[in-house]
């Protein structure tokens, strides 16, 4: 062990941090006199993520929604999905989603009882994935009166959907004070999974041919939990909320999503491939034939074969 404790703020995302800083008016933070100064490579990689999510301009400084995103006490993907969803009309939806996603994990699962435990969480799974899920357990709870025997039948942790319901309140108060609208979607669940892809883009995975799915911005190997409600689908492309390392690198909360998404709600970050090119990965998957060094090099095409009369 080392012989004192590495400050939090050397070894953290400090997306959060800079962006506070920011709003304080503090704009050089390269050269700002840190008490424990965190790595250059942290700090500028936070400055990207902000950049990334239109809170910085190109010039570092704050923009208009980084002010606003500054005033919630959330993660920054989180602040923009809030912000967002405003604009897509379904607030009321990621209201509740943002602040289940801001408490410990809702379900427990018992030694003694884990396939009754599965099989009441697998009535709340959503085709959309764990978010909808996190939703549909919330509404379900309100329609049931915020019941504390209601969580046990279903084995929801009921503390910590009071402490999800305590910083929804919180967070509705910060958006009437900015005059936010709260509006519901409806069934279009659709407008929640492209907010959701608004904030977590950068933590959008494809599937891989060999084994699970591979993330797009590292090319990282990583799985969908067996818990998740999209265990059994596995669609071609999914958004998580973030990364668990047990016995593999695990998706923690994640949603399908549709790869245009991406190029809609990011198109700083990503940009529609050009069709007659081939991409890296698919480079590496092209097959070329044996050699044969009795034939020319494309003598196998079918561009180079005699038509036989």
């Amino acid at each position: 062990m080392l012989p004192t404790a590495v400050p939090e703020i050397q070894r953290t995302n400090l997306a959060s941090t800079v962006l506070s800083l920011k709003a304080m008016g503090i704009n050089d933070l390269l050269s700002f006199d840190f008490m424990d100064p965190p790595p250059m490579e942290t700090m500028i990689m936070a400055m990207e993520q902000l950049h990334s999510l239109s809170a910085l301009d190109d010039e570092g400084l704050l923009t208009r929604l980084g002010r606003r995103m500054a005033e919630f006490p959330l993660e920054p993907q989180l602040c923009k999905m809030l912000i967002q969803s405003v604009h897509l009309g379904c607030s009321d939806e990621v209201l509740t989603i943002v602040s289940m996603l801001s408490v410990q994990n809702v379900f427990y699962r018992p030694k003694d009882k884990q396939a009754i435990a599965d099989q009441r969480k697998s009535k709340f799974h959503q085709p959309e994935g764990d978010h909808m899920t996190l939703l549909a357990v919330y509404n379900a709870w309100k329609n049931n009166k915020f019941s504390n025997p209601w969580c046990f039948e279903n084995f929801i942790q009921a503390r910590s959907l009071r402490r999800a319901q305590d910083i929804r309140k919180q967070m509705l108060g910060i958006m009437d004070r900015h005059k936010l609208d709260v509006v519901s979607c409806g069934r279009d669940v659709s407008k929640v999974q492209k907010t959701i892809c608004s904030g977590f883009f950068r933590n959008a995975a494809r599937k891989d041919p060999q084994e699970g799915y591979k993330t797009v911005v590292d090319n990282q190997i990583v799985f969908v939990h067996p818990s998740s409600a999209l265990f059994n689908r596995q669609p071609d492309w999914v958004l998580y909320h973030e990364l668990v390392l047990t016995t593999k690198e695990y998706m923690r909360e994640v949603t399908a999503l549709d790869p245009k998404w991406l190029v809609e709600f990011a198109p700083a970050f990503f940009k529609f491939g050009d069709p007659t090119k081939l991409s890296k990965r698919k480079k590496q998957e092209r097959i070329e034939p044996l050699y044969n060094r009795y034939e020319e090099a494309n003598s196998w095409r079918i561009s180079k074969q005699k038509i036989r009369k």
